[in-house]
């Protein structure tokens, strides 16, 4: 690009909504408060969070990034005709983009880009990029916690279409689950749809691996919560004295994540003081995974008519096209 040409590019639109720091305290002094402590997973999203989630996706244990891309790329095609012209996308979580590209490069003239994160510093970035490479779109990016009240942009001609990759909604426990695409769902209007990416369940040895990884950068996003109330709270904590922990509950369809105290210790955070004994464990993060005909039940009690789903050979991720009901 030429310098004139970049004094004359578009800048994407950018609606700050993101949470602030005294959000951040009220959630980690509550969390923290209970009989079995506890941290809002969404908050893990700050820049650096961010940034460590990227590498993540890019990790060999973590199969669901290159598994989901995989089922995207190949039915590309497909998708875009089901999803129809000049329609608004709407991603909730931008990440590094690299999903939404291969969706935008598919869709018959899309005619706007809404990505919704948490996390202002990324979103800003990845919102930008698209904008410069994709110049006729409209790109409008929203700085807010997904569950926050917020309207969307006007949605043109087209239908307006939730992406939601990544299978993040597994973050939620299931009444939580329903509960927030029901929100979705009144969000978003009658006849939208919804792209939603969905893990499969599968063995302790898969998955495991994959919240756990040999290079710790897994335990390094989940530490990073605690750094970032280091740096934004002041709060003290030590993060040599906390080990990551990842446990496959069979019975209960979700991967745990946790925090465990490695000491007897103490906490500050604010005004407040926290006492942890040696093996106490503060939960971090969930990541629930539904069968096909499960997510289903849990898309219809939620408000969706169920239209496609597509699976990778090897029956670990799939990708569900949901319809608001009228």
């Amino acid at each position: 690009m030429d310098p004139a040409a970049r004094h004359r590019r578009r800048r994407a639109i950018l609606h700050d909504l993101e949470p602030g720091a005294d959000d951040f305290l009220t959630a980690v002094t509550e969390g923290l408060s209970r009989a079995e402590k506890a941290l809002p997973h969404r908050f893990l999203y700050d820049a650096r969070g961010s940034a460590l989630f990227d590498r993540i996706t890019r990790l060999t244990e973590y199969y669901p990034t290159r598994t989901e891309i995989g089922i995207l790329r190949e039915q590309a095609g497909e998708i875009a005709e089901r999803l129809g012209p000049h329609v608004q996308l709407v991603e909730l979580g931008s990440g590094s983009s690299v999903k939404v590209r291969i969706l935008l490069d598919a869709l018959d003239q899309p005619h706007a880009y809404v990505p919704v994160d948490i996390s202002r510093e990324h979103l800003a970035g990845a919102a930008q990029a698209i904008q410069d490479d994709y110049p006729e779109l409209q790109v409008e990016a929203i700085a807010a916690d997904f569950a926050q009240p917020f309207e969307l942009p006007a949605r043109g001609a087209g239908r307006r279409v939730a992406f939601y990759p990544g299978s993040s909604v597994g973050n939620f426990p299931p009444a939580e689950a329903e509960a927030f695409l029901r929100l979705w769902a009144k969000r978003l209007g009658p006849r939208a749809l919804m792209l939603i990416g969905v893990d499969l369940p599968k063995g302790a040895e898969v998955l495991e691996p994959a919240y756990d990884d040999a290079q710790g950068v897994t335990a390094a996003f989940s530490l990073n919560l605690l750094a970032r109330a280091n740096r934004e709270l002041g709060a003290d904590f030590d993060l040599a004295a906390f080990r990551h922990e990842a446990r496959w509950i069979e019975a209960e369809g979700r991967v745990a994540i946790h925090l465990r105290s490695l000491a007897d210790q103490a906490v500050t955070v604010g005004r407040n003081r926290f006492a942890l004994r040696e093996g106490e464990r503060i939960h971090v993060e969930d990541s629930w995974k539904y069968g096909l005909e499960d997510f289903r039940r849990l898309a219809s009690a939620a408000g969706y008519r169920s239209l496609d789903v597509w699976t990778d050979a090897g029956g670990l991720f799939s990708v569900h096209l949901l319809e608001v009901d009228a």
